[in-house]
């Protein structure tokens, strides 16, 4: 159990790092949209990418 969470985590932490290693402009302008953007927009963005992670973890069973 140990090992898939943390290679889950890691995985996670090594994909989220890849726009601003290799394009932190655009990330910077991307993070700026997002700030002007409603909180339900937020969330509904996150409920989204949650949804579609989860598709993608039951898929690879």
């Amino acid at each position: 159990m140990k090992s898939w969470l943390f290679s889950s985590l890691g995985l996670m932490l090594i994909l989220e790092g890849i726009m601003p290693l290799c394009f932190p402009e655009g990330w910077r302008e991307t993070f700026k949209k997002i700030i002007t953007m409603r909180p339900g927009q937020i969330r509904f963005m996150g409920l989204m990418f949650f949804l579609v992670g989860l598709t993608f973890i039951l898929l690879g069973r």
